[in-house]
């Protein structure tokens, strides 16, 4: 049997200087992503297409989104094979190509978590659960360029 989830939210742009976008140059990429009893997600474009570098830009939440997911189903599944997860920090790099046309896309994100586990011997199932993470995480599922995981084990 099929679920169907859905996620509503509000992107609200505020980036309007008083002229809207009578020139490309004239108007803020600055916006507000906004949903029922959460705090507002400060957004804009990357700081190389004119937006602002102290808001989030699309591709990171894009890279983060994988990150999330990845972590959770990962948590998930160690919790279910008995491997003891005590700390979990990931830096996650996306890339993408830019074309000649200012058009673009992702040719991947490589997620590189470290995870710290309770003892030695979980240290084999704790690497070899990373590989299983991909079959289930909802957003990696998505997209159409590889989403691959380089893990370290600690302990």
């Amino acid at each position: 049997m099929t679920r169907e989830h859905r996620y509503r939210l509000t992107v609200t742009w505020t980036g309007n200087r008083g002229e809207g976008t009578a020139g490309y140059r004239g108007y803020g990429r600055e916006h507000e992503v906004t949903a029922a009893g959460k705090e507002p997600l400060a957004g804009s474009s990357d700081p190389a297409f004119r937006g602002d570098p102290a808001r989030w830009n699309p591709e990171e939440l894009l890279v983060a989104s994988l990150s999330q997911c990845h972590l959770l189903w990962y948590l998930h599944l160690c919790a279910t094979g008995g491997v003891v997860v005590t700390g979990y920090v990931d830096e996650p790099e996306g890339t993408m190509a830019e074309d000649g046309n200012g058009s673009g896309r992702f040719t991947g994100v490589v997620l590189r978590p470290t995870v710290t586990v309770a003892s030695p011997a979980m240290a084999a199932a704790a690497e070899r659960l990373h590989g299983e993470v991909h079959a289930y995480c909802f957003i990696a599922r998505s997209v159409n360029f590889p989403v691959t995981a380089e893990p370290v084990i600690r302990f």
